[in-house]
């Protein structure tokens, strides 16, 4: 019973996933390690799917492990300086050879998969020229993209790819970014999701200092921030004394997309995703549940709490059940719910609900705070303590003295947020009359300052 409950769960989240996601716009970035594994096939077959779902794709492919080949190949020496690659003019026909080398291998994986794509010249670059004494020859960076015919290729039912190549007015070539491009592809579009998709990118406990207030998911992963949050990480995890170069590496490219990701939000772009893409099947799950897989980058405007509606009866309902079921929870019927409906409020992540509470006045001095239920896909999320400190602050624009709370389970979860045990004397008559022993409920009380 418990597994088919949360099929229909999920179900339910991918369905209303697909009525959310109807034509938005998804910039997909492929690291050209992803490129070339196995794995490939599987995320092609995955954005085909999406595409299906109705979702307009672009596809920007990393191009650097080929370009290097390339060179190497040709006796061609190159350096990297921040983040640039710095080589002789000579060096530039390999270059575009081996990133529309790299466009192609996507291009051709889509067709295998019944999607049309086209490899294009959008993007409009000027050299970097010299900077601080460096030369840096043929690496450019992106002057300008030609939106509208991005957006007719996308209209017309094509996925478009961009190679890392950009041309001047005169049609001269420069060397760009990939990453780069990305970001500025999906702040001209406005694109609704930016995908960075590269091997190994679990942002964890295991290789990151967690600041306080963030909450990993179980496999101790942190499945979103918003950008407040970013700023925080970022100072806390500055690359620095580890001595194990390959550690390193990971660590300042994570820091470096979790950089361009809090710059394409900064700008425009609803959500910025980090995947891992090692692991199959991480690009649909991301995008049609609200937890997801990877990291997600945001604004404030996602997860948020509200007050409940009408319409929200039935979604609570059935979030309360698991916990009724468990004896955790009253059984409340939608007429309660409709009676006290000024009493709710819900946690709405795309507009599904994953996490209830209410807080009921009895008098001018003391309020309840009841019918907590918090999704168990978010109970590592800090939800719970967000909506309980949401009340309390309610509690306190009341005036009120006191909030107190009867549990017959999470007794140790209130009073690590500061609730200390009372007497049932000292709840309202009202609310004693429906206390039961055969719940024996214990009563918490946080007084308010």
């Amino acid at each position: 019973m418990q597994e088919i409950i949360e099929k229909a769960r999920q179900i339910r989240d991918v369905i209303r996933y697909i009525k959310f996601f109807k034509n938005a716009v998804a910039v997909i970035y492929i690291d050209d390690d992803i490129i070339d594994s196995p794995i490939l096939k599987n995320h092609i077959h995955d954005i085909s799917l999406i595409r299906e779902a109705g979702l307009k794709v672009i596809i920007v492919p990393g191009a650097r492990k080929r370009i290097n080949e390339v060179l190497q190949n040709a006796g061609i020496s190159w350096e990297i300086k921040n983040g640039s690659r710095l080589t002789s003019p000579e060096a530039m026909p390999l270059i575009k050879m081996a990133a529309f080398d790299v466009s192609n291998t996507i291009m051709n994986n889509l067709a295998g998969d019944n999607l049309t794509a086209v490899i294009g010249n959008w993007v409009k670059a000027r050299g970097k020229g010299v900077i601080d004494g460096t030369d840096y020859g043929t690496s450019g960076e992106i002057d300008k993209l030609q939106i509208e015919g991005i957006e007719k290729t996308l209209d017309d039912g094509f996925v478009p790819i961009f190679p890392c190549i950009g041309w001047n007015s005169v049609g001269k070539p420069y060397n760009i970014s990939s990453l780069d491009l990305a970001r500025q592809i999906a702040i001209h579009l406005q694109a609704d999701k930016l995908f960075y998709i590269l091997p190994d990118t679990q942002i964890s406990n295991e290789d990151f200092v967690i600041p306080q207030g963030i909450n990993l998911s179980p496999d101790n992963n942190i499945p979103a921030m918003n950008l407040e949050e970013v700023d925080l990480f970022l100072k806390q995890n500055q690359t620095g004394s580890d001595t194990d170069k390959n550690v390193n590496t990971k660590k300042a490219k994570i820091l470096e997309l979790l950089s361009l990701a809090k710059n394409a939000c900064s700008n425009g772009v609803s959500r910025i995703h980090i995947l891992n893409g090692n692991i199959e099947g991480i690009i649909p799950s991301e995008i049609f549940s609200g937890i997801g897989s990877g990291t997600m980058i945001y604004k404030d405007d996602y997860g948020g709490i509200r007050n409940m509606t009408a319409d929200d009866i039935s979604g609570v309902l059935y979030l309360m059940n698991p916990f009724v079921q468990k004896g955790i929870l009253l059984q409340r019927t939608s007429a309660q719910l409709q009676e006290s409906l000024d009493d709710f409020i819900v946690y709405d992540v795309d507009g599904g609900i994953h996490a209830c509470a209410a807080l009921h006045k009895y008098d001018g001095k003391q309020a309840e705070i009841a019918a907590v239920a918090v999704d168990e896909a978010y109970s590592n999320l800090g939800v719970g303590l967000k909506i309980i400190k949401y009340l309390v602050n309610r509690a306190r624009e009341m005036n009120l003295e006191s909030v107190f709370v009867l549990t017959t389970k999470t007794a140790d979860w209130f009073e690590k947020q500061g609730f200390k045990p009372d007497s049932l004397e000292s709840i309202p008559e009202a609310r004693r009359k429906i206390w039961t022993p055969s719940r024996n409920s214990k009563v918490l009380r946080l007084m308010l300052d």
